[in-house]
């Protein structure tokens, strides 16, 4: 289950007030929730018989095989992982000690059914493997991507230099740009990204 939570998105949710990353994947053999508001990580990894014996905590007028209530869990949290909204389903959450809840309503069989994900505190690889290691990642890519683009304008610069100097004129003025200035550009990239972050 986790290591098929590696190929998931993250996704920005709003519980409440609140917004939180998370992400999540659904089997018939259980579930694994992460969740994170980017100064903590929690997690909650449920097999069959633990999300058995939770629904019938909850719901004690439904009966349901478990693998379909783990598709309908699926099937309730899929649109909040993908932006939509759900009028039928509502969601809450509250911190606990070590811990997140996050509280589902809806409905199953024109019943009422609820749910309760118990999230604890994520361990460090964890945290690493899914939130560290792909950011890093992803940085470096991008950083690489810069340097990449830098080194083409400024070859692009010199062709163009090298045109005009052997007398070759623009057909449309509008097409003139400026030579592109690498420490110019770095200086404000850099101050938007604080002014972003702010």
């Amino acid at each position: 289950l986790e290591s098929s939570l590696l190929t998931q998105p993250w996704a920005s949710v709003c519980f409440g007030k609140s917004t939180f990353l998370a992400k999540a994947c659904f089997r018939d053999s259980g579930y694994v929730l992460l969740i994170s508001d980017l100064s903590s990580v929690w997690y909650e990894s449920a097999d069959t018989e633990a999300v058995g014996q939770r629904s019938k905590e909850l719901n004690k007028r439904l009966t349901v095989h478990v693998s379909s209530l783990l598709h309908h869990l699926s099937s309730l949290m899929s649109p909040l992982l993908e932006g939509e909204t759900d009028t039928t389903t509502s969601f809450s959450c509250h911190h606990v000690a070590g811990g997140l809840s996050l509280h589902l309503k809806s409905e199953l069989s024109g019943l009422p059914f609820y749910w309760d994900f118990h999230c604890c505190t994520a361990p460090p690889e964890m945290v690493s493997r899914h939130l560290l290691r792909p950011l890093i990642q992803m940085s470096l890519a991008l950083q690489y991507q810069v340097q990449e683009l830098t080194s083409l304008l400024l070859r692009k610069d010199a062709e163009i230099e090298d045109y005009r100097e052997s007398g070759a004129t623009l057909s449309r003025d509008r097409l003139r740009t400026e030579p592109f200035q690498e420490e110019t550009f770095q200086r404000n990239f850099t101050v938007e990204v604080r002014s972003n972050g702010s």
